[in-house]
């Protein structure tokens, strides 16, 4: 399978999450933009990973992105993707910047963060800054249902 980066694009209600180390995290309702590497030996099959852990919560938390996929009040809407062989994860954060969760996804580089907010869907807006870094996205829409009421 290719290498690459990714994002995987969540909504959420409003909640609070208890997150491994970092403890209770309060996330704002809307869009949270987790920016990951597929660059070991499994290259983008992670993607099918995260997206069998949202669907089934049957395993135990890894990642700090675990902590969302197996919380009912998230749900993945879309992955975006671009094969890399250059570990360029940090650029991507960096190129989509702004309003961020502290020190979330990032345990293994100098970033601030890896999870980003927006309070409306941020689509255009990852595909421009995977093209700022020089990378061609694609995206995948999963549309998985949402667990929790009050959101579409």
């Amino acid at each position: 399978m290719d290498k690459g980066i990714y994002c995987l694009v969540l909504r959420n209600p409003g909640c609070t999450v208890t997150v491994g180390a970092l403890g209770p995290v309060k996330f704002a309702a809307g869009w949270h933009i987790y920016v990951g590497s597929a660059l070991g030996t499994g290259g983008l099959a992670r993607l099918e990973r995260h997206i069998a852990l949202a669907a089934r919560r049957d395993k135990k938390p890894i990642w700090h992105v675990d902590y969302l996929l197996t919380s009912d009040n998230f749900t993945i809407r879309y992955a975006i993707a671009a094969v890399t062989a250059i570990p360029l994860e940090c650029d991507l954060s960096a190129a989509i910047g702004g309003e961020s969760i502290p020190a979330f996804g990032c345990s293994d580089c100098a970033c601030g963060s890896h999870l980003f907010f927006r309070e409306s869907n941020p689509r255009r807006e990852l595909e421009r800054a995977y093209r700022r870094i020089g990378l061609t996205p694609a995206t995948t829409t999963l549309m998985m249902r949402e667990r929790s009421k009050g959101y579409l």
